[in-house]
């Protein structure tokens, strides 16, 4: 059992049994001593003053002398402090932690329940290759998903991949008018960018049609609408509706140029998925809903034979639902997937990982099943994350100023090189062994950046700043890992020689904060938010380095001192390893 859950089951009977009150250790709570103060836990007392009328100077002495005096094997002493009662842990107590934990690789994993969890992720559009946007998105949901298996949920993680409409076809008339037959293969580009290139060239085609009509008298919207390439774009999405055999060859040959550059991407990058969804084999999933909609009186029909829902009682408006030619919108077929997703894999919760432009959108979602009375939907959840900016300001894919995935990873890999010969602490490492130290610091660096910030929080990325090997940035933490096991490989934990019973502060310090570990992973998984782990493994990256530098490990003063110091040394770089892979990030064995 973990100490702090110890310490919560003990504090339970202390207080049933000083103040004769029915306290369960839910009414508790536990926390972390601050820094400022004396002590390790602190039992915070307003909850139970509030609920039970109670002086709090009056039940904190009550219940600080009586654990001091039944526990003394865990609590050395207390003080107590405006509500706040703090309570300092036996070192011994704390040495038997170290001791049972540190050789443990497993710390922090808890075991398997039959709950199931569906994490969808980066859901990318077929007419241009992944960007940063993607990045935050892709790195939020697998973490999410490893975080979620690691105590122990069933997780599937799936993807929606956009590969059909008006934008795919923008992409498809731009190949039929510029290419001349071009492809990835003979152009020697990867197929994602490639086809995203004809997107930008659509989008500057059309600009420059539209100007035209502008200039022959027509509204901007009648300009927009008859520039004849988006007359040429509209037919070839009804062609592609309607099955014709030459534009399906088509649609089918672009797409495979696009996954084909997609898969070597997620590759680089470490994502994975158990499950690919297909708009094309999904958008028509949602209209038997309608009709259920219909006869429950869910769903209305208006005079132009539109299928609309009203919900303005729940303070958002009407919402279309099946347009008046009886073509679905985004609503329906992902009215309609939701449903499948729950009969393949009978979730308990369906994670969305989508930005925060799409929270109405997201709310009516739930509405609708809700409404339509489907067993699944209150355990949808919408991990609601603010969009990545640049220095430069928003990026627009139509315009091609978005930052692609790949030059960005090849970017901060000239960066993570750069910096890295600044130190002058590779000489000796081979090229193989320096293009893989390059690689792992610029994914260490990229991933922790944009996952160290709140999910709900925009963000701007700046890749000099991510690579900081100084600062709150992921080759921090990747080099304080090396360093450890630098210590490590001179000499490991001796399984039979004793500990010193005596712990120096910054010892104390650095080990209270490892045995939080489980319980960070669960406020991680309770708040759908990585950044927790981050900070987290931020502040034991910083804690190791005050105390490696106020204590020698393999110089210190006696034999059983230099055991307790390896034994701490153990499982901070496990702790660190851990939680870095539970953010995606490897960590190097040296630097």
């Amino acid at each position: 059992m973990l100490l702090q859950n110890t310490i919560k089951l003990i504090l339970e009977e202390v207080v049933k049994n000083t103040l004769n009150l029915p306290i369960t250790k839910d009414e508790l709570v536990i926390q972390r001593t601050k820094a400022e103060f004396e002590g390790d836990y602190t039992l915070v007392l307003f909850g139970l003053v509030k609920k039970y009328k109670l002086k709090p100077d009056e039940i904190g002495e009550q219940i600080g002398t009586t654990a001091c005096q039944q526990h003394a094997s865990i609590f050395k002493s207390f003080n107590l402090l405006k509500g706040f009662l703090n309570f300092s842990l036996q070192d011994q107590c704390l040495l038997d932690f170290l001791e049972n934990t540190y050789p443990n690789a497993d710390f922090g994993k808890a075991f398997p329940h039959t709950k199931r969890v569906m994490v969808e992720y980066s859901s990318p559009n077929t007419n241009k290759p992944l960007h940063l946007g993607h990045l935050r998105n892709i790195f939020l949901g697998w973490s999410i998903a490893e975080l979620l298996k690691e105590r122990g949920y069933d997780v599937t993680k799936s993807c929606v991949v956009n590969d059909r409409g008006i934008h795919i076809c923008k992409s498809m008339i731009a190949w039929q008018l510029f290419a001349n037959g071009a492809t990835p293969a003979s152009t020697g580009q990867k197929g994602d960018h490639f086809v995203g290139d004809y997107y930008v060239k659509f989008n500057d085609a059309h600009k420059a049609q539209v100007e035209e009509g502008l200039a022959a008298g027509l509204s901007k919207e009648q300009a927009e609408r008859e520039a004849p390439i988006m007359k040429a774009t509209q037919q070839l999405l009804q062609d592609w509706e309607a099955g014709k055999k030459e534009v399906l060859e088509l649609w089918n040959r672009m797409n495979q140029w696009v996954y084909t550059g997609f898969e070597e991407t997620y590759t680089k990058i470490g994502a994975d998925f158990d499950k690919t969804y297909y708009e094309s084999q999904t958008y028509l999933l949602g209209k038997q809903f309608v009709e259920q909609g219909l006869a429950n009186g869910t769903f209305y029909k208006k005079d132009d034979g539109s299928i609309w829902i009203d919900l303005t009682e729940e303070g958002l408006d009407e919402k279309l639902v099946l347009r008046k030619d009886g073509t679905s919108v985004y609503i329906t077929q992902d009215l309609g997937l939701a449903e499948q997703k729950f009969q393949e894999y009978k979730y308990e919760q369906s994670i969305y990982v989508i930005a925060d432009e799409q929270n109405y959108h997201m709310k009516v979602l739930q509405l609708i099943l809700q409404k339509l009375n489907k067993p699944y939907a209150t355990g949808i959840y919408h991990l609601s994350y603010g969009m990545v900016e640049l220095p430069s300001g928003k990026m627009k894919s139509r315009e091609g100023t978005v930052v692609d995935a790949d030059d960005l990873i090849a970017e901060m890999i000239q960066v993570a090189s750069a910096k890295t010969e600044e130190l002058g602490k590779v000489k000796d490492f081979s090229s193989e062994e320096l293009d893989k130290l390059y690689q792992t610091l610029a994914l260490g660096a990229l991933k922790f950046y944009l996952l160290r910030v709140d999910p709900k929080k925009k963000m701007i990325f700046n890749p000099q700043e991510s690579i900081d090997f100084q600062g709150f940035t992921g080759p921090f933490i990747q080099y304080t890992y090396a360093r450890i096991q630098s210590i490590l490989r001179k000499e490991t934990p001796a399984a039979s020689l004793p500990m010193q019973k005596h712990l120096e502060k910054e010892e104390r310090d650095l080990l209270i904060s490892l045995e939080q570990f489980p319980a960070v992973l669960d406020q991680a998984v309770t708040e759908h938010n990585p950044s927790v782990v981050a900070l987290y493994v931020f502040t034991i990256a910083k804690l190791f380095n005050t105390f490696y530098t106020q204590h020698s490990i393999m110089n210190a003063g006696t034999a059983e001192i230099r055991q307790l110091r390896l034994r701490l040394a153990m499982l901070t770089a496990t702790v660190i390893k851990k939680s870095m892979s539970l953010l995606g990030i490897e960590v190097p064995g040296r630097m």
